[in-house]
């Protein structure tokens, strides 16, 4: 891009803080870029650890931005169907190039009305609510259609915003920000997808999620449902 590039980041109470830092981490490293963190007010938020975040704007003074990014998280299921937030995203949306999110961050894309028609990504645990919102599911770790991109759960971040850093301006500027971060990773086990955790961790971690799944879907439901009025 010619200009300087802007990125708008949505922030919420317990967001999870990966979702968001990972993207942010990578972002800065872009020369001339400027990040927003938007969220209704300047107070501290909290996030889904020990970590705090500022915002460094409002909703109400966050400039239009080339890039909208939804972070995921515990937070999300409360967003779905806060009005305020779901105005934010939409209006950011309109005038932005790429309208994106990380992990959980695509249901809110989806609760928004972007997502109709469009392939996304999401952590695995709620894939099943991507249909809600007439999006359909990709598995990928970082998801493009046209100009929506979706990573994945959580760690699938840093990925995204390589990948929007070589969309935007070229692989070889992404490439040397792996670099500088020293992106080489090798995980210590094979447990990061259900398809390649074993079963008994697998067992123990869908038990453990039920709760929290099961109001997902029923945010995602309402949400769903009021977008369903909304567009008639």
């Amino acid at each position: 891009m010619a200009e300087p590039l802007s990125i708008a980041f949505v922030l919420f109470p317990h967001v999870t803080q990966l979702d968001l830092t990972g993207p942010v981490q990578v972002f800065s490293s872009v020369p001339g870029a400027t990040l927003h963190l938007a969220w209704k007010t300047i107070a501290p938020v909290p996030t889904d650890s020990v970590l705090t975040l500022l915002p460094t704007t409002t909703f109400a003074d966050c400039p239009q931005s080339d890039i909208i990014c939804i972070p995921g998280g515990f937070g999300v299921d409360a967003i779905l169907n806060d009005d305020e937030v779901i105005g934010f995203i939409r209006r950011q949306a309109a005038g932005a190039s790429y309208i994106t999110s990380v992990c959980t961050g695509s249901l809110a894309l989806g609760a928004a009305g972007l997502l109709d028609g469009y392939r996304a990504a999401t952590h695995w645990s709620a894939r099943e609510c991507l249909a809600l919102f007439g999006a359909t599911v990709s598995t990928e770790r970082v998801c493009i259609d046209r100009n929506r991109i979706t990573g994945g759960g959580v760690t699938a971040g840093l990925d995204f915003a390589r990948t929007v850093v070589s969309q935007l301006l070229d692989r070889p500027t992404a490439e040397a920000i792996q670099l500088r971060l020293e992106y080489n990773p090798a995980p210590p086990f094979s447990a990061g997808s259900p398809d390649t955790a074993p079963p008994e961790v697998l067992s123990r971690m869908l038990e453990r999620i039920a709760p929290f799944r099961t109001r997902r879907v029923e945010a995602a439901e309402r949400a769903a449902s009021r977008l369903a009025r909304t567009a008639g």
